[in-house]
């Protein structure tokens, strides 16, 4: 193993250290083609296109981002992920709407995003679209540990998807780190939360593959229990939750950034003399 040229910035851990929300779980309460497994961690949708809503298990805490990875496509049909948040308790429904757009959005309280290729940014009157594409900027995922959205600090680390190891994984790990590659595709990580504000509402943001897209819905009830809405709809079959760390990150955690610093090629970690175990968190987180 080489040495170590970056060193984990610990100090920014412990700066950006907060309470830990408990970790994100799918609702029992879901559409009628959905099935969840056992751990409440994946969402699939076993037949048609559509009856593909699903609820967080929990309201979701300020700041706290919902965060699922796509796993698996249908071809086929036209449409994507949507995500959203809703103050209804699902546990309250009479039955799942089919849809969340229009269906769920029309019962109220209920806002919904529906992902695209393409265009899923929304434009800030603080932050012209232009800007992000001044020539010779660097990225932000490419120079920034953590996404700052509103008054919260979120590392980047998780938010990112990556590809499975393979012989070109290297590369296709620079596309989902610089978000060339459509939101829409596998392995792509798509997250909503809520940012409170002083008047007392909330702005509901959507992150795709550690990019902040911008507030796509104001005026949320911040004092009403905000649950994610998740539709597996269409083309997206499959999706599973990835779990974030706010606080202080885990020891685990620590390991990983430094191995994975330290190595050219995610296949070289099996060459490693570590735990198997060790070595697949590394590889595929």
């Amino acid at each position: 193993m080489t040495a170590v040229s970056d060193r984990v910035d610990l100090g920014a851990a412990w700066r950006s250290a907060r309470p830990e929300p408990p970790p994100t779980r799918f609702h029992q309460v879901h559409g009628a083609n959905i099935r969840v497994d056992p751990s409440g961690t994946r969402a699939t949708r076993v037949e048609s296109f559509a009856h593909g809503v699903c609820f967080s298990s929990e309201p979701l805490a300020p700041g706290q981002v919902f965060l699922v990875e796509i796993e698996e496509k249908e071809l086929g049909w036209c449409g994507h992920l949507r995500l959203g948040l809703t103050a209804l308790d699902p546990a309250t429904l009479a039955a799942v709407p089919e849809f969340s757009l229009p269906d769920l959005v029309s019962l109220g309280h209920t806002w919904v995003f529906a992902i695209t290729r393409h265009h899923n940014r929304v434009p800030r009157e603080d932050r012209p679209e232009a800007e992000a594409l001044v020539p010779g900027r660097p990225p932000a995922l490419l120079v920034e540990p953590y996404l700052c959205i509103e008054q919260f600090r979120i590392p980047r680390d998780r938010l990112v998807g990556r590809s499975r190891p393979g012989l070109y994984s290297h590369l296709l790990d620079q596309l989902y780190e610089l978000n060339v590659l459509p939101p829409t595709a596998r392995r792509s990580r798509l997250g909503v939360l809520f940012c409170p504000r002083p008047d007392g509402t909330a702005d509901m943001h959507i992150v795709i593959n550690g990019e902040d897209m911008g507030p796509s819905a104001r005026g949320l009830p911040a004092a009403q229990p905000l649950y994610a809405v998740v539709d597996v709809f269409a083309s997206t079959k499959s999706v599973r939750l990835v779990q974030l760390e706010y606080g202080l990150p885990s020891l685990q955690t620590l390991c990983r950034l430094v191995i994975q610093k330290s190595v050219v090629h995610r296949l070289a970690i099996d060459g490693l003399h570590l735990p198997k175990g060790l070595k697949d968190f590394c590889k595929y987180e």
